[in-house]
């Protein structure tokens, strides 16, 4: 299936690692010159990682997504670089790395820098990308976002409620994006082995955890197999195959949804 996105320029957050790094790597295979915007100092490594295996440029830049200054930076530079951005792609979060099930748990301490990141870092990078996808009149977003946006998950309720946030203002500007042919859509994944599921996934194992209980890899095995009805881990790449899918021309009439790769996690809920 041809998507149609050669020779086109995305921006990953987040993309240095987890389902961000799964999205450059897709869309570098789809001839996608790709700017990954990270935190992590080691970024433009990694971008040089990608690139020396695929024909498509891929450069790194250090962001602060909390820091509207860090990102128009990392904006123009992109431009200078790449010449324009067709598609923003939005993975980088965190979580409060606590298990907050109750929330009483939790310190009211614990919220603020999981929602200065997750939801005004998200505002910063859509207010930073979307006048130049109006003024071109084309353009894609894709949020990350998470079933524990729409379950209420307990497990981490600062990043449940955040992407709860994510979800509603990804509709919102679908909405008032569409009339400029800019499409938002967000999608949740459900249990993927990232850095920060097994960050959050270890708490709640900690908590719990007795001398003769059974190891981390096989008490979240067993989770899992409890709870997603195809009875598997979700990988980065199969979150990373419906992002670049939304993307491309086989998905122009897409627009303001919020679709689960979840295995069924969320219909068995």
């Amino acid at each position: 299936m041809d998507l149609e996105v050669a020779g086109q320029v995305a921006v990953v957050t987040g993309g240095g690692s987890g389902i961000g790094r799964a999205c450059v790597e897709r869309f570098a295979s789809e001839g996608v010159q790709v700017a990954i915007w990270d935190i992590r100092h080691d970024v433009a490594a990694v971008a040089d990682e990608i690139a020396a295996t695929t024909d498509s440029m891929v450069q790194g830049y250090v962001v602060d997504i909390t820091q509207p200054e860090s990102i128009s930076a990392a904006l123009d530079a992109t431009r200078a670089a790449l010449g324009r951005v067709d598609h923003l792609v939005h993975a980088a979060a965190i979580g409060s790395g606590k298990f907050g099930n109750p929330f009483l748990q939790l310190a009211v301490e614990d919220w603020p820098r999981v929602l200065e990141v997750n939801i005004m870092g998200m505002t910063h990078v859509a207010h930073a990308v979307a006048p130049e996808m109006v003024a071109q009149r084309s353009g894609t977003m894709v949020f990350v976002a998470s079933v524990a946006g729409q379950i209420g998950s307990p497990t981490d309720p600062p990043y449940s409620a955040s992407k709860a946030a994510n979800i509603n203002f990804a509709q919102c500007m679908a909405k008032d994006l569409a009339s400029a042919n800019v499409r938002v859509n967000t999608v949740c994944p459900g249990m993927v082995k990232t850095p920060l599921n097994r960050a959050v996934w270890q708490a709640w194992y900690d908590q719990q955890a007795s001398a003769d209980a059974p190891s981390y890899e096989a008490w979240a095995a067993e989770k899992v197999q409890q709870v997603v009805p195809l009875k598997r881990w979700q990988q980065p790449e199969d979150v990373a195959d419906m992002i670049v899918f939304l993307a491309s021309a086989r998905a122009a009439q897409v627009t303001g949804q919020t679709i689960n790769v979840d295995g069924g996690y969320v219909m068995h809920w």
